[in-house]
Protein backbone atom coordinates (compact mmCIF):
# COMPACT_ATOMS: atom_id res chain seq x y z
CA UNK A 1 0.00 0.00 0.00
CA UNK A 2 1.37 3.33 -0.98
CA UNK A 3 0.16 5.83 1.75
CA UNK A 4 1.49 8.65 0.13
CA UNK A 5 2.14 9.92 3.42
CA UNK A 6 6.37 10.06 4.49
CA UNK A 7 6.34 9.72 8.03
CA UNK A 8 8.09 12.82 10.28
CA UNK A 9 8.38 11.88 13.62
CA UNK A 10 10.17 14.27 16.11
CA UNK A 11 10.41 13.51 19.96
CA UNK A 12 12.56 11.28 22.74
CA UNK A 13 14.92 8.88 20.65
CA UNK A 14 12.65 6.25 19.32
CA UNK A 15 13.73 2.74 18.54
CA UNK A 16 12.34 1.67 14.77
CA UNK A 17 13.92 -2.07 14.71
CA UNK A 18 11.52 -3.52 16.93
CA UNK A 19 7.49 -4.84 16.48
CA UNK A 20 4.95 -2.38 17.26
CA UNK A 21 4.40 -3.12 20.68
CA UNK A 22 7.93 -2.66 21.54
CA UNK A 23 8.59 0.53 19.57
CA UNK A 24 7.58 3.49 21.26
CA UNK A 25 6.29 2.15 24.87
CA UNK A 26 7.12 5.31 26.49
CA UNK A 27 7.89 5.19 30.84
CA UNK A 28 5.27 6.36 32.36
CA UNK A 29 7.80 8.62 34.51
CA UNK A 30 8.79 10.09 31.25
CA UNK A 31 5.00 11.99 31.66
CA UNK A 32 5.08 12.39 34.99
CA UNK A 33 8.28 14.61 34.24
CA UNK A 34 6.13 16.74 31.69
CA UNK A 35 3.36 18.11 32.96
CA UNK A 36 0.21 19.28 30.52
CA UNK A 37 0.81 16.45 28.39
CA UNK A 38 -2.76 15.46 27.13
CA UNK A 39 -1.75 12.46 24.77
CA UNK A 40 1.86 10.69 24.30
CA UNK A 41 1.71 10.56 20.20
CA UNK A 42 0.13 13.64 18.29
CA UNK A 43 -0.75 12.35 14.83
CA UNK A 44 -1.08 14.95 12.01
CA UNK A 45 -2.87 13.51 9.35
CA UNK A 46 -6.06 11.23 9.30
CA UNK A 47 -5.71 8.97 5.76
CA UNK A 48 -4.28 4.90 5.93
CA UNK A 49 -0.85 6.64 7.32
CA UNK A 50 -2.57 7.96 10.13
CA UNK A 51 -5.27 6.22 11.07
CA UNK A 52 -2.84 2.67 11.10
CA UNK A 53 0.05 4.16 12.72
CA UNK A 54 -2.91 4.94 15.47
CA UNK A 55 -4.16 1.17 15.68
CA UNK A 56 -0.77 0.01 16.17
CA UNK A 57 0.05 2.78 18.92
CA UNK A 58 -3.13 1.36 20.39
CA UNK A 59 -1.59 -2.41 19.96
CA UNK A 60 1.51 -1.27 21.87
CA UNK A 61 -0.49 0.57 25.03
CA UNK A 62 0.30 4.46 23.62
CA UNK A 63 -2.42 6.98 23.68
CA UNK A 64 -2.67 8.83 19.95
CA UNK A 65 -5.16 11.48 19.38
CA UNK A 66 -4.96 12.24 15.40
CA UNK A 67 -6.30 15.34 13.86
CA UNK A 68 -7.35 15.61 9.80
CA UNK A 69 -7.89 18.66 7.40
CA UNK A 70 -10.71 17.21 5.16
CA UNK A 71 -14.12 15.41 6.56
CA UNK A 72 -14.50 12.20 7.08
CA UNK A 73 -16.79 11.67 4.32
CA UNK A 74 -13.85 13.64 1.99
CA UNK A 75 -11.47 11.12 3.50
CA UNK A 76 -13.39 7.79 2.92
CA UNK A 77 -14.19 9.00 -0.22
CA UNK A 78 -11.27 10.17 -1.32
CA UNK A 79 -10.05 7.41 -4.68
CA UNK A 80 -6.42 6.07 -3.86
CA UNK A 81 -4.93 2.70 -4.93
CA UNK A 82 -6.12 -0.70 -5.42
CA UNK A 83 -3.25 -2.77 -5.37
CA UNK A 84 -2.04 -3.93 -1.57
CA UNK A 85 1.47 -4.96 -1.34
CA UNK A 86 2.12 -8.87 0.66
CA UNK A 87 4.20 -6.42 3.47
CA UNK A 88 0.92 -4.41 3.33
CA UNK A 89 -1.82 -7.26 3.74
CA UNK A 90 0.46 -9.40 6.57
CA UNK A 91 0.71 -5.69 8.82
CA UNK A 92 -3.17 -5.68 8.28
CA UNK A 93 -4.08 -8.68 9.13
CA UNK A 94 -1.50 -9.15 12.10
CA UNK A 95 -3.15 -6.29 13.46
CA UNK A 96 -7.23 -7.36 13.06
CA UNK A 97 -7.46 -4.80 10.38
CA UNK A 98 -7.81 -7.52 7.64
CA UNK A 99 -11.41 -9.17 8.01
CA UNK A 100 -13.07 -7.93 5.28
CA UNK A 101 -9.85 -7.63 2.78
CA UNK A 102 -9.08 -11.30 3.38
CA UNK A 103 -13.04 -12.36 2.51
CA UNK A 104 -13.67 -9.41 -0.55
CA UNK A 105 -10.10 -8.87 -1.53
CA UNK A 106 -8.70 -10.69 -4.85
CA UNK A 107 -5.11 -12.54 -4.35
CA UNK A 108 -2.99 -12.17 -7.52
CA UNK A 109 -0.17 -14.13 -7.75
CA UNK A 110 1.59 -12.63 -10.90
CA UNK A 111 1.64 -9.93 -13.17
CA UNK A 112 1.78 -9.05 -16.90
CA UNK A 113 4.67 -7.07 -18.07
CA UNK A 114 3.86 -5.57 -22.03
CA UNK A 115 6.58 -4.26 -24.47
CA UNK A 116 6.66 -4.31 -27.91
CA UNK A 117 4.41 -7.08 -29.32
CA UNK A 118 5.33 -9.23 -26.37
CA UNK A 119 3.68 -9.53 -23.07
CA UNK A 120 5.46 -11.61 -20.45
CA UNK A 121 4.32 -12.58 -17.26
CA UNK A 122 5.79 -12.85 -14.00
CA UNK A 123 5.01 -15.47 -11.10
CA UNK A 124 5.00 -14.04 -7.73
CA UNK A 125 4.19 -16.80 -6.15
CA UNK A 126 6.95 -19.11 -7.86
CA UNK A 127 9.97 -15.88 -7.87
CA UNK A 128 9.12 -15.01 -4.02
CA UNK A 129 6.56 -17.33 -2.70
CA UNK A 130 4.26 -13.54 -2.26
CA UNK A 131 1.71 -12.57 -3.41
CA UNK A 132 -0.45 -9.19 -3.84
CA UNK A 133 -4.00 -8.29 -2.78
CA UNK A 134 -6.74 -5.95 -4.88
CA UNK A 135 -8.80 -4.35 -2.13
CA UNK A 136 -8.65 -0.83 -3.00
CA UNK A 137 -7.33 1.53 -0.34
CA UNK A 138 -10.48 3.44 0.00
CA UNK A 139 -12.01 0.16 1.38
CA UNK A 140 -8.79 -0.15 4.15
CA UNK A 141 -9.61 3.26 4.91
CA UNK A 142 -13.41 2.42 5.88
CA UNK A 143 -11.94 -0.34 7.90
CA UNK A 144 -9.52 2.02 9.51
CA UNK A 145 -12.27 4.49 10.70
CA UNK A 146 -14.45 1.17 11.76
CA UNK A 147 -11.37 -0.01 13.80
CA UNK A 148 -10.90 3.29 15.21
CA UNK A 149 -15.17 3.83 16.53
CA UNK A 150 -14.58 0.44 17.80
CA UNK A 151 -12.17 1.44 20.21
CA UNK A 152 -13.08 4.54 20.79
CA UNK A 153 -9.87 6.93 19.02
CA UNK A 154 -10.17 10.38 19.21
CA UNK A 155 -9.85 11.60 15.50
CA UNK A 156 -10.50 15.33 15.10
CA UNK A 157 -11.44 16.18 11.34
CA UNK A 158 -12.03 19.69 9.60
CA UNK A 159 -9.25 21.36 11.63
CA UNK A 160 -7.43 24.33 10.22
CA UNK A 161 -4.38 26.60 10.32
CA UNK A 162 -2.13 22.96 12.19
CA UNK A 163 1.38 24.29 13.83
CA UNK A 164 3.83 22.07 15.75
CA UNK A 165 5.45 24.12 18.34
CA UNK A 166 8.35 22.96 20.51
CA UNK A 167 9.62 20.46 18.08
CA UNK A 168 12.97 20.46 19.52
CA UNK A 169 12.05 19.99 23.53
CA UNK A 170 10.68 16.92 25.36
CA UNK A 171 7.50 18.56 25.58
CA UNK A 172 6.23 19.38 21.98
CA UNK A 173 2.74 20.57 20.94
CA UNK A 174 0.40 21.02 18.41
CA UNK A 175 -2.42 23.85 17.70
CA UNK A 176 -4.89 24.13 15.24
CA UNK A 177 -8.35 26.12 14.57
CA UNK A 178 -11.73 23.91 15.08
CA UNK A 179 -14.93 25.92 15.01
CA UNK A 180 -13.02 28.78 14.75
CA UNK A 181 -11.58 28.44 18.23
CA UNK A 182 -7.93 27.19 18.47
CA UNK A 183 -7.06 24.63 20.61
CA UNK A 184 -3.90 22.84 21.95
CA UNK A 185 -2.59 19.39 22.54
CA UNK A 186 0.47 18.60 24.44
CA UNK A 187 2.36 15.41 23.69
CA UNK A 188 5.57 13.90 23.76
CA UNK A 189 5.88 12.55 19.89
CA UNK A 190 4.46 14.35 16.97
CA UNK A 191 4.00 11.84 14.20
CA UNK A 192 3.15 13.70 10.39
CA UNK A 193 1.90 11.68 8.60
CA UNK A 194 0.25 13.94 5.71
CA UNK A 195 2.47 14.03 2.76
CA UNK A 196 4.56 15.77 1.64
CA UNK A 197 2.65 18.93 1.28
CA UNK A 198 1.31 19.08 4.63
CA UNK A 199 2.46 21.35 7.26
CA UNK A 200 4.63 18.57 9.03
CA UNK A 201 6.99 18.70 6.44
CA UNK A 202 6.80 22.92 6.66
CA UNK A 203 6.95 23.10 10.65
CA UNK A 204 9.31 20.69 12.44
CA UNK A 205 12.49 22.27 12.56
CA UNK A 206 14.96 20.92 10.01
CA UNK A 207 17.29 20.21 12.62
CA UNK A 208 14.91 17.56 14.18
CA UNK A 209 13.16 16.13 11.43
CA UNK A 210 12.89 12.66 10.73
CA UNK A 211 11.48 11.60 7.44
CA UNK A 212 11.24 8.22 6.33
CA UNK A 213 9.71 7.77 2.96
CA UNK A 214 10.68 6.47 -0.85
CA UNK A 215 10.22 9.32 -4.00
CA UNK A 216 9.56 7.39 -6.96
CA UNK A 217 10.36 9.76 -9.98
CA UNK A 218 7.31 9.22 -12.14
CA UNK A 219 3.96 9.96 -11.85
CA UNK A 220 0.83 9.17 -13.41
CA UNK A 221 -3.30 9.79 -13.63
CA UNK A 222 -5.84 7.23 -13.26
CA UNK A 223 -9.49 6.65 -14.81
CA UNK A 224 -11.70 4.34 -12.95
CA UNK A 225 -14.88 2.91 -14.47
CA UNK A 226 -17.79 0.96 -14.15
CA UNK A 227 -16.38 -1.66 -16.76
CA UNK A 228 -15.10 -5.67 -16.65
CA UNK A 229 -11.33 -5.61 -16.31
CA UNK A 230 -9.28 -6.32 -19.43
CA UNK A 231 -7.61 -9.21 -17.77
CA UNK A 232 -7.21 -11.29 -14.55
CA UNK A 233 -4.48 -9.86 -13.32
CA UNK A 234 -2.93 -6.44 -13.73
CA UNK A 235 -0.87 -5.60 -17.02
CA UNK A 236 1.89 -3.11 -16.59
CA UNK A 237 2.62 -1.49 -20.68
CA UNK A 238 5.71 0.67 -21.80
CA UNK A 239 5.80 1.91 -25.51
CA UNK A 240 7.13 5.05 -26.78
CA UNK A 241 3.76 6.66 -25.95
CA UNK A 242 4.91 6.12 -22.75
CA UNK A 243 3.56 3.88 -19.93
CA UNK A 244 -0.28 2.46 -18.62
CA UNK A 245 -1.72 0.74 -16.26
CA UNK A 246 -4.58 -1.74 -16.64
CA UNK A 247 -5.56 -2.41 -13.18
CA UNK A 248 -8.97 -3.66 -11.57
CA UNK A 249 -10.98 -3.29 -8.26
CA UNK A 250 -13.11 -5.86 -8.65
CA UNK A 251 -15.06 -7.73 -11.65
CA UNK A 252 -16.78 -4.84 -12.67
CA UNK A 253 -14.76 -2.17 -11.56
CA UNK A 254 -11.28 -1.29 -13.77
Amino acid sequence: MDTGSPLFAVGPTCRHDQPPSAVCRLPSALFRQNAGIDTQVVIVGGGPAGLLLSHLLHLGGVESVVLERQTRQHVMERIRAGVLEFGTTRVLRDAGLGERMLREGFIHRGVAIAFGERVLRIDFKEATDKYVTIYGQTEVQKDLFAAADARGALVIDQVEDVEIHDADTESPSVTFVRGGERERVGTVFVAGCDGSHGVSRETIPLQVIRTFERDYPFGWIGVLAETPPVSNELIYANSQRGFALCSMRNPHLS
